[in-house]
Formats: C-alpha cells, structure tokens, sequence
C-alpha cells in the first residue's frame, strides 16, 4: 500500500533569497482566462537563466558547459493571468558535484504567498559530448548564495 506525501503548501516571499520580473503576455492565458500550466515552467527556466547570464555564470552561445534539465515538478495553490505582474523568486535547494536543485515560487503582484512552487534540477555538461562535468567554479559562486536553509516553521515535521 502506497501513501501519498502531504501537498507542500505555498512558501511566503521570505523563503526565496532572490527575484526575477517576469512579462506575462496575452497569449499566456488559456480558455480557462488563467496563465497556461506550461507557462509557469517557461518562466522558472527564464528565471534561472537570466540569473545565471546576468551573473556572467552561463555563456547560452560560446560556453563549454551547459545545464540540461533533468526534472520539473509544480504545484498550483492560486491563478495567475494576463495581465498581472509576476516575479519569480529563486532558491537553491541543493548544490551537487555536477547538479543544482532549484525551488521557484511564481508570485501573482504583491501576494504574500507564491500562487505556484516548482522545483527544477539542472545537470552541468559538457557542451560537446552531454557528459556531467563538475560546476564551474564561477556558477558555484553565484549559487551558493541561494542556498539558503528552509525555516523551521516551513520544514516537514
């Protein structure tokens, strides 16, 4: 007999140590007048990237390494539509050999409370043969601000 973990419930602004902005678009809302599910992973993938390039840790055209995405999870709490104003806020969970876990709240305007959290796990390869290389100096550096504890009020019990 299987049980079934607890549904996580939505973090507050305070268990993310850092924002992306994010545009939603006209074309993100579906039939049902909210933003698309897929739309919420285009925007943590943005999230993380633009982190990750703004830093000068990732080279999206010329670097040797790249992260490939490996695993993506998310749990919808409220609705988000066009046109709110969004952010993104970003922690790292885990900070491997050759792999990060990210944990992403998409947050609707000022809300308190993400109205979604994704996790997302990106593998460091080598550009040329896909193999997992160990995280470039620079791209821990950037990183292991991020990798802030969970509160204990936040942590399973």
């Amino acid at each position: 007999m299987s049980t079934t973990p607890p549904r996580p419930q939505a973090p507050p602004r305070s268990h993310f140590p850092l924002f992306q902005p994010i545009t939603t678009r006209w074309m993100d809302n579906d039939v049902y007048g909210h933003l698309n599910n897929v739309v919420y992973y285009s925007c943590f993938d943005t999230a993380v990237n633009r982190t990750l390039i703004e830093a000068g840790a990732l080279d999206i055209h010329g670097g040797e390494v790249i992260g490939l995405v490996v695993h993506t999870q998310c749990h919808y709490f409220e609705s988000v539509g066009f046109p709110q104003a969004v952010q993104v806020g970003l922690r790292v969970a885990r900070l491997g050999g050759s792999s990060v876990s990210y944990e992403l709240g998409l947050f609707a305007d000022d809300a308190p409370l993400c109205a979604a959290l994704g996790s997302f796990v990106h593998v460091y390869v080598d550009r040329a043969t896909r193999r997992p290389v160990p995280l470039p100096e620079k791209l821990r550096a950037v990183l292991a601000p991020l990798c802030l504890p969970t509160p204990a009020a936040e942590s399973p019990a």
